[in-house]
């Protein structure tokens, strides 16, 4: 059966496939007026698959946190209970969220692992973190984590929390004992989360982190610093190739009213060093307001 359109959506056919010449004519567009419009740069979208970095690894804008007031293996998103918090992951993949931000501290693994009997392994990134720093602990850790999450490779992993001014001496063992599962398959890309000024300087200037997860947002709120001081760190990272990821978009929870989660992520897409990033959303009406006022945010 032939598929019939009408002229505007043949149109968007035609610009969406980057056609010219003779098929750009046929849809009432020039040439120019067809190349203009396949150059011009797509609006950002929640669902956009983009690239960490130099890593190669491919992963959805926007992500899901797990962290939410997350210490003790547990976070809000894990009160939620098995159920819920299963539920809640299948609506933000079936919005095209395919980034899953987890740690060891949030005890969310369990939870994707159950999510993954109806979501694919291989449609989804998955970074989780160690807040161990001695190199057995961490190999421990890797191999605890792929099992707790059902799956033999797990994309990042991270050490979470750092916050001292020489955490590259202190945690050398630690450090090298990810490069390793790196190298053996277990891992595909290793970084690190910074809680101090100081500590996002030095993870900058390190090649060894491939991956850092940033709190950014307008307001300063909960960061390292104020925005004018961290984004041109976070700019030293993109610039040498390394992944950067946004945590703390809403501030954890304070940037909640209409006008302050718009600013926010008015912002975060601002920011070309950031590529992707995640929000800790507790329930779907949540994923569904943010994902509402992303439009209204790109026009």
């Amino acid at each position: 059966m032939t598929e019939r359109i009408g002229r505007r959506e043949f149109i968007g056919k035609v610009i969406a496939a980057g056609a010219s010449g003779p098929l750009a004519m046929a849809a009432g567009c020039s040439q120019q007026q067809a190349e203009r419009a396949a150059a011009a740069p797509a609006k950002p979208a929640p669902h956009d698959i983009v690239t960490l970095g130099n890593t190669g690894i491919r992963m959805s804008r926007l992500g899901m946190g797990t962290g939410m007031k997350g210490w003790n293996h547990q976070s809000n998103q894990t009160r939620l209970g098995m159920e819920k918090l299963t539920a809640l992951f299948r609506h933000g993949y079936d919005q095209g969220l395919t980034y899953f931000d987890l740690a060891d501290m949030y005890g969310s693994h369990e939870y994707v692992k159950n999510a993954m009997k109806f979501i694919p392994r291989d449609k989804i990134m998955i970074q989780t973190k160690t807040f161990t720093r001695d190199a057995e602990g961490v190999r421990k850790d890797i191999e605890r984590f792929r099992q707790e999450l059902g799956t033999d490779y797990i994309d990042t992993v991270l050490l979470h929390c750092l916050t001292d001014a020489d955490w590259t001496t202190k945690l050398a063992g630690a450090m090298d004992v990810l490069s390793e599962a790196k190298a053996k398959g277990w891992i595909r890309a290793h970084g690190c989360s910074c809680h101090k000024l100081e500590a996002l300087q030095l993870a900058a200037a390190t090649p060894w982190v491939e991956v850092d997860l940033a709190r950014i947002n307008p307001r300063g709120v909960k960061m390292d610093g104020p925005p004018d001081v961290v984004v041109p760190v976070l700019e030293q990272f993109h610039a040498r190739g390394a992944g950067v990821l946004g945590m703390k978009i809403c501030g954890e929870g304070t940037l909640v009213d209409a006008e302050a989660k718009e600013e926010s992520l008015r912002f975060v897409l601002s920011q070309k060093c950031v590529d992707a990033f995640c929000i800790g959303f507790e329930s779907i009406e949540q994923i569904d307001d943010i994902i509402t006022r992303w439009e209204t945010v790109v026009g």
